[in-house]
């Protein structure tokens, strides 16, 4: 074969579009850290991303500039303080206001329609219980949304609406990702396992619950996904204990260097048909 043919027809490929997918997890997000380390090691920035619940908090972040050094730092020097407001309420015990604020402040105000990287906000609309996706507006709000668990958090008004946890329609929103013309779909699931999950008080139940739900709504987007990244998350992270969170990092760079090889032959092998642009003004 004539070489330089060889390399037109090289370098005449159009880049894939890259979607990163965040799911959702609790004190598991920080696992997301770990994995957006392997990523930028390794060259691989998504072209947009798509975060669910926790993996909202942390792809938000990121999408605004952040390096992964700057989230690790940031994960590492959060205080209890910064995002737990106690107020209880008809229909919850935490108001979410204080995430809304220690995300916006963490970017600046950045509004998603402003971010570096388009970002993508999955909660769900509590009346109907609708899947909505945020990508304009105030970020840290969407956030917010997307965490209230229900009845943990009194749920988010949004434009006369109500918002609850992103968890409940799309916990790992690969289909979200696929829809909004991404060619390679990274899915990152740090889901709980029924299995390991204690259910000897009200709590336990409650999160086995939850967990049973997401599980099995997950698997069935983790098909559609071209890469899926499960850190290893037996060992139960806790939000406000800093050791929990480097472990918790650390399953999350793990898991990624086991895929990354995979990931490098998939985006090899793939084409970009179309320019992410064109997806950038979506909700609901």
């Amino acid at each position: 074969m004539d070489k330089s043919f060889y390399q037109y027809q090289q370098s005449s490929k159009k880049k894939p579009v890259i979607a990163l997918v965040l799911g959702s997890g609790g004190a598991r997000g920080y696992a997301h850290i770990g994995v957006i380390e392997v990523l930028e090691q390794h060259g691989i920035k998504p072209d947009f991303i798509v975060g669910t619940s926790a993996g909202s908090i942390v792809g938000s972040i990121y999408a605004s500039g952040k390096s992964a050094e700057q989230l690790r730092q940031i994960a590492l020097d959060m205080k209890v303080g910064d995002v737990r407001d106690f107020k209880i309420g008809m229909k919850g015990f935490f108001d979410g206001q204080k995430v809304e604020d220690y995300v916006n402040k963490q970017i600046n105000q950045m509004p998603l329609e402003k971010m570096k990287i388009p970002m993508y906000v999955v909660a769900t609309e509590l009346q109907h219980g609708e899947k909505t996706i945020f990508n304009y507006g105030n970020t840290g709000q969407a956030v917010r949304a997307s965490v209230s668990i229900p009845s943990m958090f009194i749920p988010t008004m949004i434009h006369g609406k109500e918002y609850v946890d992103g968890g409940l329609v799309s916990p790992v929103p690969v289909n979200i990702a696929k829809e909004l013309g991404a060619d390679v779909v990274i899915a990152v699931d740090i889901l709980a396992q029924p299995a390991n999950t204690e259910t000897t008080n009200v709590w336990g139940l409650f999160n086995q619950n939850i967990n049973i739900m997401q599980n099995k709504l997950a698997a069935e987007e983790l098909k559609n996904a071209d890469i899926v990244i499960q850190p290893d998350l037996r060992e139960k992270a806790h939000i406000f204990d800093v050791k929990g969170r480097q472990d918790t990092m650390q399953a999350g760079i793990d898991a990624a260097n086991q895929r990354i090889h995979d990931l490098e032959v998939v985006i090899a092998s793939k084409k970009s048909p179309e320019n992410i642009s064109q997806h950038y003004q979506v909700q609901n």
